[in-house]
C-alpha cells in the first residue's frame, strides 16, 4: 500500500469519527431540549402537594372528590396493591393524572403541561390506573339488598305498597366513542354520533348496581339487556322471586322487568288533558316518577366525568373500560357525604333532562296515605308480569279513588 492510500484511509477514519461524534452530540442536545420542555417550578409531585394542602375547593375541582375522599381512595389503592408508587410518580399523582383526564375531558397534551410529564408517562399511568379501577367493579358495583324495601319507596304514599317489590331501575345510555374508518357505522346511534351503548342498573341512592359496557351505539337497548341476562359471564344480578326492576317502554314487560303501558301518557302535563285511560295513566306516572332514579344517576355520572361525552382516541378496549371505571368512582364518591353535598353546591346533582318530571312528582294529586294495613304487592309466583301490572294499576286507582 502506497502513502496516498494510507492518507485516504486516515481521512475516512477521521470523517467517520466526526460523524459519530456529531450524531451523539445531536442526540444529547435533543434529550436536553426535551428535559427543558417541562421547566415549570412545580413538578408533578409538587402539584399533588399543593392540591392536598391547598384550599379544599381546588382539589374538589381537580379530582371531583373532597380531600378526605381522595386520600381514602388513594390509600385503598396503595394498601391493596392495586397501584404501586414508582421511583418518580407517587400513587397520589397517578390517580390525579387519571382523574384530571376523565374529570375534565383533558387531552394528553393538557395533562403533560399540568403535571410536567412526558406524553408517554401520562399514557402509561392513565392505562395503569384505568385497569386498576376497572378491576374494582365487582367490589363497588354491587346489587343492593333485595330483601328489604328502600326508604324511597317505603315512606312514600305514592310508591308504597304498589312498588314495594322494586329493587332498582334499568336503562341504557349512550357514551361517546372515538372510532373512525369503516368501523364507525356500527357505532353510530340514532343521532348520528359514534357512541357506546352502556346498560346499567341503579338503586334509589343513585348508585350503580350493575353495568355492561362494550356494545356499539347502533345496538338496541333491548338486545343489550337480552345479551346480559342470557350470558352468565356478565353476572347480571337477578332479583329473588317476587322482586323486579323498573324499565322503560323500550323493553318487554316480562320476567323480572316491569315496564309502563305503551301508548299511554304519563307526564303531568299530559295527564291534564282530557281522554285516555285514567288508570293506566296513573300507573305510568308513578312508574316514571320512580324510574327517574336511573336518569338522575346517568346525569350526575356524565356531568362528573366529561370524558363520557367526548371520548379521546384510546384503543377500543380502553374506551369500553372507561364507563365502568367512572361508575366505580361515582359509587365511591356517593359513599362520601361531603362529596355528595358538594355536588349540590357545584351543580353536579342538579336535575338532568328528566328533572322537570321529577320536580312535579310531589304535586301528584293522587297520593294518599295507605298506612300499615295495605296488602303486600310482590309478584305472586303464578302471575305473569302483564297480569301483575294490571293488578298494581287497579290497586293504585282504587287507592286514589277511596
Amino acid at each position: 500500500m502506497d502513502a496516498g492510500d494510507s492518507n485516504n484511509g486516515d481521512s475516512f477514519e477521521d470523517l467517520s469519527f466526526w460523524w459519530v461524534f456529531f450524531g451523539m452530540l445531536y442526540q444529547l442536545l435533543k434529550k436536553r431540549q426535551r428535559a427543558i420542555r417541562y421547566n415549570s417550578i412545580l413538578t408533578g409531585d409538587d402539584r399533588v402537594t399543593e392540591f392536598l394542602h391547598g384550599h379544599w375547593e381546588r382539589i374538589f375541582n381537580r379530582t371531583r372528590m373532597t380531600r378526605d375522599c381522595f386520600v381514602r381512595f388513594s390509600s385503598i389503592m396503595e394498601q391493596t396493591g392495586r397501584l404501586t408508587p414508582s421511583r418518580a410518580v407517587s400513587v397520589e399523582e397517578q390517580l390525579m393524572i387519571f382523574l384530571f383526564v376523565v374529570g375534565h375531558g383533558a387531552s394528553n397534551r393538557d395533562a403533560q403541561e399540568t403535571w410536567q410529564r412526558s406524553g408517554s408517562t401520562i399514557s402509561k399511568y392513565f392505562g395503569i390506573v384505568l385497569e386498576a379501577i376497572f378491576n374494582m367493579s365487582g367490589e363497588y358495583i354491587r346489587p343492593p339488598d333485595m330483601n328489604s324495601v328502600h326508604h324511597t319507596i317505603r315512606y312514600s304514599n305514592r310508591f308504597f305498597p304498589y312498588f314495594q317489590g322494586c329493587v332498582g331501575t334499568i336503562d341504557g345510555t349512550h357514551v361517546s366513542a372515538c372510532v373512525g374508518g369503516a368501523r364507525a357505522d356500527k357505532f353510530r346511534g340514532r343521532k348520528g354520533d359514534t357512541t357506546w351503548n352502556v346498560l346499567a342498573a341503579c338503586d334509589f341512592d343513585l348508585k350503580f348496581t350493575y353495568m355492561l359496557s362494550g356494545w356499539e351505539g347502533s345496538a338496541h337497548d333491548a338486545r343489550v339487556l337480552e345479551h346480559a341476562i342470557s350470558e352468565p359471564q356478565h353476572g347480571f344480578p337477578f332479583p329473588p322471586p317476587g322482586k323486579y326492576y323498573l324499565v322503560d317502554s323500550g323493553y318487554a314487560n316480562r320476567g323480572c322487568f316491569l315496564a309502563p303501558y305503551r301508548g299511554t301518557n304519563y307526564h303531568l302535563r299530559d295527564r291534564r288533558r282530557l281522554g285516555g285511560d285514567r288508570k293506566k295513566e296513573q300507573f305510568n306516572y308513578r312508574h316514571a316518577s320512580l324510574r327517574n332514579a336511573i336518569e338522575r344517576t346517568f346525569g350526575i355520572w356524565k356531568r362528573r366525568f366529561p370524558i363520557l361525552r367526548s371520548m379521546h382516541q384510546f384503543p377500543l378496549d380502553k374506551q369500553a373500560m372507561i364507563p365502568v371505571a367512572c361508575a366505580v368512582l361515582h359509587n365511591f364518591i356517593r359513599m362520601d357525604p361531603a362529596s355528595v353535598a358538594q355536588d349540590h353546591v357545584s351543580g353536579d346533582e342538579d336535575d338532568d333532562d328528566a328533572s322537570s318530571e321529577d320536580d312535579s312528582v310531589d304535586a301528584d294529586p293522587d297520593g294518599v296515605d295507605v298506612g300499615e294495613s295495605s296488602s303486600h304487592l310482590n309478584i305472586p309466583q303464578d302471575m305473569d308480569m302483564g297480569a301483575f301490572r294490571d293488578y298494581v294499576t287497579n290497586c293504585i286507582h282504587e287507592g286514589s279513588s277511596g
